[in-house]
């Protein structure tokens, strides 16, 4: 079967840039090795003192590995996906037999120039259990595990574990001075806009926020008092496991998008080691916690910046 071309290679990476990244940091590369298709890590990208496990970079491109499938599905080119983190070699996409794109990959696909992190107070409206539990199987079909946070018990005790994981990367000089190196005017390609960012935190907020700016909120608009959260893990927790985690999120935020949900991602809780366990036992899973999300109704909003394929694309 003919190899991937030059051009499959651009259709994949555009949509593979829209994946989400911790500060936006955008920690990919593309390449064509032999017909295939290659994700591979950008380490200059990877955050040092926030990432030093790696572990963001490889839910980052495991998230865009699930974009450029999705834009090669639809492209009549699918791909057979061998995820392989080892070195700077995330996944490698080959060639599979050519079929028409499912209507489930081409909603899917039409959702990425939709999704972004939306930092901003949710509406109060509740999202339907018929929405909660395609949430949750968008998770299973990329063999991860989705909990939904239920009763004002749990998300107290998550707002009070994620407050406190926030508290210890705030008193860190090194973490503070990293992210503040990543919040960028709006003409930057990378890192997260001012704008983009949450509203100034108040002492009645259930969940941490970054600090972009100083930004008040307007009166009357307080986050969600019950916010839709969900976590999401995997089995194990190998190089491969967080890859495939990456994709199980792009999947769940698509799905999200595609059903006229608003997303955010809460990771303070699993960049603080005692806090994931923590956060693992009140979970009762044997599993380990990847990432979490708040999930909701909320007000139009839009992408942040990305990169120009031609500072991420190379061949061989």
């Amino acid at each position: 079967m003919n190899g991937y071309t030059g051009d499959d290679l651009r259709t994949a990476a555009a949509a593979a840039v829209r994946a989400p990244s911790l500060h936006n940091s955008q920690p990919w590369r593309f390449r064509l090795n032999d017909g295939a298709i290659e994700v591979l890590a950008d380490r200059s990208r990877q955050l040092t003192v926030a990432d030093s496990t790696g572990w963001a970079v490889r839910i980052a491109c495991g998230a865009a590995t699930f974009n450029a499938r999705l834009a090669l599905a639809v492209a009549g080119r699918p791909a057979e996906v061998l995820l392989r983190p080892h070195g700077d070699l995330v996944a490698r996409l080959t060639p599979a037999t050519p079929r028409p794109a499912t209507y489930a990959e081409a909603d899917l696909a039409a959702a990425i120039p939709h999704r972004f992190s939306n930092r901003r107070p949710f509406w109060p409206d509740a999202v339907p259990s018929e929405l909660r539990v395609r949430l949750i199987e968008a998770a299973q079909a990329e063999a991860a595990w989705l909990d939904l946070l239920v009763g004002g018990t749990a998300l107290t005790a998550f707002g009070e574990l994620a407050r406190s994981a926030d508290r210890v990367l705030r008193r860190d000089p090194l973490y503070q001075a990293e992210f503040f190196a990543w919040a960028h005017a709006d003409a930057a390609r990378d890192g997260v806009p001012v704008t983009a960012g949450a509203p100034a935190p108040e002492p009645q907020d259930l969940l941490p926020q970054r600090p972009y700016s100083e930004r008040r909120r307007a009166a009357g608009r307080d986050y969600e008092p019950e916010p839709l959260l969900a976590v999401l893990g995997t089995a194990t927790d190998r190089p491969v496991d967080q890859v495939a985690a990456g994709q199980a999120l792009q999947r769940v935020l698509l799905t999200a998008t595609d059903a006229g949900l608003a997303t955010s991602m809460i990771s303070q809780p699993i960049e603080v080691p005692a806090a994931r366990e923590q956060l693992r036992r009140s979970l009762r899973r044997t599993g380990v916690p990847q990432i979490a999300l708040r999930v909701g109704f909320g007000q139009a909003g839009r992408v942040t910046p990305r990169r120009p394929l031609d500072d991420v694309i190379g061949e061989g």
